[in-house]
């Protein structure tokens, strides 16, 4: 699979570990920086991994900043990049099935490296409805008094 990856300056070293993991496991990564922990400002690869999203030089995505939260607003700032913060494999999973996500960001400064493995792990099998269903409540949430629509709907389609 072909993934890009790119993080800010507080990320470098995660981006490392994971750049090298992933090419071991035959995965074909295109690193898109940056090289060293010199202060870097994280839109500039946020748009980056989402533009090699776009025009097909990767599948997938995997964005890293110091918390997660500003890489993945950068890259879904691009339509074509649908990014999902996470932080444990059942999201990650999730934000694949449920969201056809195409990249992931995560923060080094939240997230330790082998859970960073774990949730980047591109050949695991998705978790299968039964195993979300056991793990997530199934009860109804308490009424907001909002109108009710459904998780593909977009909320300025009930916009009056």
């Amino acid at each position: 699979m072909r993934i890009a990856i790119a993080s800010d300056h507080a990320a470098v070293s995660l981006k490392a570990v994971l750049t090298a993991w992933l090419r071991e496991a035959g995965h074909d990564v295109l690193d898109l920086g940056p090289e060293g922990t010199a202060s870097v400002d994280y839109p500039d690869y946020g748009y980056a991994l989402a533009a090699a999203i776009e025009d097909g030089r990767a599948e997938r995505g995997i964005a890293l900043c110091g918390s997660g939260i500003g890489i993945s607003i950068a890259a879904n700032r691009n339509p074509a990049c649908r990014c999902a913060l996470v932080s444990e494999p059942l999201s990650a999973s999730l934000a694949r099935i449920h969201n056809d996500a195409n990249a992931i960001a995560m923060g080094a400064r939240l997230i330790g490296e082998e859970m960073a493995r774990r949730v980047s792990k591109p050949s695991c099998p998705p978790i299968s409805p039964a195993a979300v269903i056991n793990t997530v409540s199934t009860s109804s949430p308490p009424s907001t008094g909002l109108p009710q629509r459904s998780p593909h709907e977009h909320p300025a389609q009930h916009a009056p």
